[in-house]
């Protein structure tokens, strides 16, 4: 976590700002989509998946509308859109 903090956040404890929490989710959702590959009626996970893309949209909606530029580099980034 520290890591993924540390390259996307302001600092290693920055764990409150919209870049930081973005990056996070993105390690998570990745890292759920290969479990669920493997376990398909995984069903609590599935749902847990769902709602960390609802979480990770809705920041990434946030940051649109606060600093555009700032949304465009974390996408940019993470290669979340094409």
């Amino acid at each position: 976590k520290q890591e993924i903090f540390a390259k996307y956040g302001k600092s290693n404890t920055d764990t409150g700002s919209s870049e930081g929490q973005i990056a996070l989710f993105s390690y998570r959702i990745s890292h759920l989509t290969e479990h669920l590959k493997l376990n398909k009626k995984d069903y609590s996970t599935s749902r847990s998946l769902k709602m960390l893309v609802g979480k990770r949209r809705r920041l990434l909606d946030y940051l649109k509308e606060r600093d555009i530029e700032r949304y465009r580099k974390i996408i940019k980034e993470l290669g979340i859109r094409k």
